[in-house]
């Protein structure tokens, strides 16, 4: 059960990487980088929806 809160926090590390990703690229090319901020959203939604079944989970047991 250790390794799922792990994965849990990975989705908010990868989310913060592709929108930091899009940021940049806004910056220096003036572009809007799509596909890396969908995955940031992604992942995000991942994190709480992880979570939440997560919970779900431990109060079964």
């Amino acid at each position: 059960m250790r390794y799922t809160k792990f994965f849990q926090y990975a989705y908010l590390v990868f989310g913060a990487l592709f929108l930091y990703g899009a940021i940049s690229k806004y910056v220096t090319n003036g572009k809007i980088d799509s596909p890396s901020i969908l995955l940031a959203v992604v992942a995000v939604f991942m994190f709480f929806f992880r979570r939440k079944f997560a919970k779900k989970f431990d109060n079964k047991n």
